[in-house]
């Protein structure tokens, strides 16, 4: 019996994700709960459970294919019934399918998987959920925050490892096209049976472009993490035994391995380039077309001497040996701010034509990561010390690299600090983070000449930029927003006043 594996409800209102790379092959033999496949959402980079167990029938879908919810992801057939054909299949090319093969979306409420003890344990929205029988599994730090691991696996008891049956003798571990001439002349690296932890995205596309897959590689890293160097050494030795010897009785140098498509470059460089606009780069650009479309906004700036900001900051760390980054105090500043002038801290409901002002203060802080641009959000910020959202926005900062946020960290901001000093640019009229009504940009801090009693001084200084919504509140809230801050960074004292 074959049973099919369709990609479930990925929760946050996403419905599709694009298929990043294949765990197994046609003819592998899995265990339940076993990760088959990884796919990226709009959100963030997963890998996806299997509900059943068995021999592994037919992938739909290759590298870079766009899925909907519903679709088959692969079919699974009973071991009892491949074992006939294990040697029959094992010379046949791999079963392949397509998206018209797939199953539309409202068949997933169809799917009533058979309850059993052998069930699939992971959550998935569609399959039954029963006693776990997944295999522990470590997951590289960072992945999922600093803690290493899902705070779901976290609080979970440890359950036994289920042992996943080897695949037949006769079917390849894996279909990553790799050259088997270049895999022997690189005896450093690549083993079929490894299975290392990977966690950047950039690590597991580059070496998806250059033909081969990253956890076969031996990691470098902590508890054998592949880092971007490891990638970086394995594709050096594979250009270094690839670099064909001149002869005279090479007619030749004849057909390129596998992977040589993938990593040359065009060989017309003026040729045009067609971008498929998916994951992430979709939702941002829906997100900021909907702002441009439905938001009047506003623009109005103030250049600011932020001397005393770092004065401060020096002071603090000789006062309680802790380091505050000045990003973190200006957070501290925007925070009271929004206290001081709530209606900014708002978003409009134009079904009912009212503003709903939030009572919470959920921070977002726009960050630019290897994935796009992503704005993961401080829950509570306005109740927090000083120093705890220091370590909140550290948090952030420290998964900003390879925007490992998990979901909800995605969702629920009240207003935006966008931080683009650090690109090194002075200023911006920056877009607001639909649906929220603001967003206060900081441009990078240089010492300038300023006046000061008179007289031509050097001194720190940083230009701010306000966003606002004019729907939600005319030039003088937005200015006495940005004037209020601003006193904070120039006395940093004077918040004192408002604590």
């Amino acid at each position: 019996m074959s049973r099919e594996f369709l990609l479930p409800d990925l929760g946050e209102g996403l419905t599709e994700a694009e298929i990043v790379s294949w765990l197994v092959a046609p003819g592998d033999t899995i265990a339940i709960d076993q990760a088959v496949v990884e796919v990226e959402s709009a959100k963030s980079i997963v890998e996806l459970p299997s509900p059943y167990g068995g021999v592994v029938a037919s992938l739909f879908g290759e590298p870079g294919q766009v899925i909907h919810a519903g679709q088959v992801l692969l079919t699974v057939a009973d071991a009892a019934d491949a074992a006939p054909s294990a040697d029959s299949s094992a010379s046949a090319a791999p079963a392949t399918g397509t998206a018209a093969d797939a199953v539309p979306a409202a068949a997933v409420a169809e799917v009533t998987p058979e309850a059993s003890p052998e069930a699939s344990g992971a959550v998935l929205v569609g399959y039954g959920t029963t006693q776990s029988s997944r295999p522990a599994r470590r997951v590289a730090a960072g992945r999922f925050g600093t803690a290493g691991i899902p705070a779901a696996d976290a609080a979970a008891p440890p359950t036994p490892a289920l042992p996943v049956a080897a695949a037949p003798p006769e079917t390849p571990v894996s279909e990553t096209p790799i050259s088997e001439t270049l895999v022997s002349d690189a005896p450093t690296m690549l083993d079929p049976t490894r299975r290392s932890p990977v966690v950047s995205p950039i690590v597991r596309r580059l070496a998806r472009e250059h033909g081969f897959d990253a956890t076969m590689l031996a990691g470098s890293g902590r508890d054998a993490l592949v880092l971007r160097s490891d990638v970086d050494d394995y594709i050096r030795a594979l250009t270094a035994s690839a670099t064909p010897t001149p002869s005279a009785t090479t007619p030749s140098i004849g057909a390129a391995p596998a992977s040589a498509p993938a990593s040359a470059p065009p060989t017309d460089s003026a040729a045009d380039i067609r971008i498929p606009i998916t994951g992430l780069r979709k939702v941002v650009s829906q997100r900021l077309t909907t702002s441009r479309r439905e938001i009047p906004e506003a623009t109005i700036w103030l250049d600011v001497d932020a001397t005393a900001l770092f004065a401060a900051r020096d002071q603090l760390l000789r006062a309680t040996g802790e380091r505050f980054s000045v990003t973190a105090l200006i957070a501290r500043f925007v925070v009271a701010g929004l206290r001081q002038f709530p209606v900014l801290n708002s978003s409009v409901d134009t079904a009912s034509a009212e503003i709903l002002q939030h009572g919470a203060v959920n921070l977002g802080i726009a960050a630019q990561t290897s994935r796009g641009l992503m704005v993961p959000v401080i829950h509570g910020a306005h109740a927090m010390s000083t120093r705890q959202l220091r370590d909140s926005l550290a948090t952030l900062v420290a998964q900003s690299p390879d925007g490992a946020f998990a979901p909800s960290a995605l969702t629920g901001g009240t207003f935006t600090l966008n931080n683009f000093g650090s690109l090194g640019v002075d200023g911006s009229a920056a877009i607001i983070n639909h649906p929220e009504a603001a967003i206060l940009g900081i441009g990078r801090m240089i010492e300038r000449p300023w006046v000061v009693n008179h007289e031509l001084v050097v001194r720190t200084v940083v230009e701010l930029s306000m966003v606002f919504d004019h729907r939600v509140c005319d030039g003088g809230t937005a200015a006495g927003f940005l004037t209020y801050v601003a006193r904070c960074i120039e006395n940093p004292v004077s918040l004192l006043a408002d604590l």
